[in-house]
């Protein structure tokens, strides 16, 4: 164990003590397709009674009109942000009538590309614009890749830690905003070192249905199970392979993470670089816009990733132009898969884990990435979603091959002395627990959520759409009988109204073409607020 994390953790139990630091934030974006009864896409346009998904704050849709999208407020307590995430799905089922929420992460039974409806919002130029950033996704990528779903993880530590550990630190002269996007930065570095194990132990997907693959094809990795169903043996998260969210256009950006300066102006060389490929496709034909525009990424939130560094950009702002201008503020992690044996794809005890490990992250020594070092993070990830319960596995760690168990077993070692550290400012011990849950899976694979379900679908022989239909059909029963918290009913139906009152308001306010307002977008994305090198 790093003598390091040793003594921070030692120093900052005093603090924890004295209640010198509050608790860690977080909160939860979380994906479900609609589906009918039978486990196909709604082709329903999203409900109405749901309000506007252009500026309703909680309930929304991400790539396609049927792909619900919940988003909890900022909590301190995991239980809070549970419960919240339980009355949106409760919420909701009042108003789907016959369809339900797909509870995997991998789409239901598809008919093709144009079975996944691209989302609507509206006419105004704000609206149009999230619309044909949609199509550029379609004819780029297609719209299969875009109906995977999942869980993003936003989490930032409280200010009050900040100060402590800059004067731990002893480097009180550099200001507070610029010492925690660098210490934001060294987290999401060792969290690219080690996503490894979230995907290890939380995976979900080791199969997917026929109808995902374009044209019948079948890779390699792949085997039949059932008629409609194919599954890879040892996978732990078919949805982060080369079968899901992957893009090697955007493989050559090399963005590893090292400083704030990096990221922001690789994202905007990226931003107004054009493709080739894509400027085959064209930009705008008889009137109509197939894409933003044809560079490597139309906007920043184009670019895929584990992590990002993220920061709630002002009306004005880009999402670069915000990080520059005022820093890191959370993270958001995106590797995790929908669970669908849990009734909300996520449970507590996850929580309380990802809270420990970004923690650890954050704690432990970091380095600076250099270009090889990349390369084999990007190795090891891959390994781990194709054959992560595959116990012949070696993972590259400093030039040595190592076990999940073994390497796994040791950062869970570590990780308990960050867990006490964070039990201290709660009843109980639910940090330690919930390292302590996690250590049979890298035991057993078979008891990690990828290998319950493959070893579910191979013992009744189910097609993996039949068993996850089943499941759908249980969860609606049972959230759609449950009560939701006191008062929260009555402030959802009230944020309906608000939101379509909302949404006519900014349509009337529109004053330019969505031609214009798209060349100012894009002028104003290419100003650089500092000088460049600041954040470092």
């Amino acid at each position: 164990m790093s003598d390091t994390l040793t003594s921070l953790v030692s120093r900052l139990e005093g603090h924890a003590r004295q209640g010198e630091f509050s608790r860690l934030r977080r909160g939860l974006e979380k994906e479900g397709l609609r589906v009918d009864r039978e486990g196909h896409v709604a082709q329903s346009q999203h409900p109405k009674a749901l309000g506007s998904k252009l500026t309703h704050p909680h309930i929304t849709t991400d790539y396609s009109e049927a792909l619900l999208e919940y988003i909890t407020p900022v909590m301190s307590r995991p239980v809070d942000a549970m419960a919240f995430l339980g009355d949106l799905h409760r919420f909701s089922y009042r108003y789907l009538g016959d369809e339900l929420i797909w509870p995997a992460s991998m789409p239901a039974r598809l008919e093709g590309n144009d079975s996944i409806p691209i989302a609507d919002y509206g006419t105004s130029n704000g609206g149009t614009m999230k619309k044909v950033y949609r199509r550029g996704l379609d004819v780029r990528y297609g719209r299969i890749m875009q109906a995977i779903a999942g869980v993003h993880y936003n989490v930032s530590l409280p200010d009050d830690l900040w100060t402590l550990l800059r004067d731990i630190d002893g480097v009180g002269d550099i200001p507070l905003n610029d010492y925690r996007s660098q210490r934001y930065f060294g987290l999401i570095r060792n969290f690219r070192r080690h996503s490894w194990l979230l995907l290890y132990l939380f995976g979900a997907s080791p199969a997917i249905d026929r109808s995902f693959l374009p044209e019948g094809r079948v890779p390699d990795k792949l085997e039949a199970h059932a008629q409609e169903t194919l599954v890879s043996r040892y996978a732990t998260s078919l949805r982060m392979s080369d079968l899901g969210y992957q893009n090697k256009v955007q493989q050559q950006l090399k963005i590893c993470f090292n400083s704030l300066s990096n990221y922001v102006n690789t994202l905007r060389h990226a931003i107004s670089t054009p493709w080739p490929a894509y400027e085959a496709l064209g930009v705008k034909e008889d009137g109509e816009w197939r894409q933003l525009n044809a560079n490597i990424l139309q906007i920043e939130n184009e670019y895929y990733s584990d992590i990002r560094p993220k920061r709630v950009a002002r009306q004005d702002e880009t999402p670069s132009q915000a990080l520059e201008a005022r820093g890191v503020e959370y993270i958001e992690v995106r590797c995790l898969d929908l669970n669908p044996l849990l009734t909300l794809g996520i449970d507590e005890v996850q929580i309380h884990f990802i809270d420990t490990f970004v923690m650890w992250c954050l704690l432990s020594e970091s380095p600076w990435i250099p270009d090889a070092e990349c390369d084999t993070l990007d190795d090891n990830r891959q390994l781990v979603v194709e054959r992560g319960r595959d116990p012949a596995l070696r993972l590259n760690h400093a030039g040595a091959q190592r076990s999940v168990a073994d390497w796994g077993g040791e950062i869970l070692d570590e990780m308990r002395l960050v867990a006490g550290l964070l039990d201290r400012l709660e009843e109980g011990t639910p940090h330690a627990d919930a390292v302590a849950a996690m250590a049979p899976r890298l035991a057993d694979p078979a008891l990690t959520p990828s290998g319950q379900l493959l070893a579910r679908l191979e013992e009744g022989g189910e097609e993996l759409s039949d068993a996850m239909l089943a499941i759908a059909r249980d969860q609606a029963k049972r959230l759609g009988s449950e009560p939701m918290e006191s008062g929260r009913e009555r402030i959802m139906a009230e944020l309906v109204e608000t939101s379509h009152r909302q949404q006519a308001e900014i349509e009337s306010a529109d004053e330019v073409s969505f031609d214009d307002f798209l060349c100012d977008y894009f002028e104003h994305a290419r100003e650089s607020r500092v000088a460049d090198g600041a954040g470092r």
